[in-house]
């Protein structure tokens, strides 16, 4: 269970999204606010289950015009783990 910790950790990448703006005219500025979800990773010291959902903020940076940034939105898709572990803990 302590590796779901660190897992939530991958949302941090989402705050990239935040620091390196993109032009204006592109879309999804608003979805780069999912990169605040990466500091839900951070309870993940705390709390495992529920700190590897903060994974889900790296999405915010799926489509930034750089890509060697917008490749790493991929692991945000392992916040299912985080979401799987927490309803099997609680249940």
């Amino acid at each position: 269970m302590s590796y779901l910790g660190l897992v939530g950790l991958f949302g941090l990448i989402g705050l990239t999204g935040l620091l390196n703006k993109v032009h204006p005219s592109q879309s999804g500025s608003s979805i780069r606010l999912l990169g605040l979800l990466g500091l839900l990773g951070l309870v993940g010291l705390y709390i495992p289950t529920l700190g590897a959902c903060g994974a889900f903020g790296a999405l915010g940076v799926w489509n930034h015009q750089n890509t060697s940034i917008a490749r790493l939105s991929y692991l945000g898709c392992l916040g299912v783990i985080g979401i799987v572990q927490t309803i099997s803990f609680y249940l």
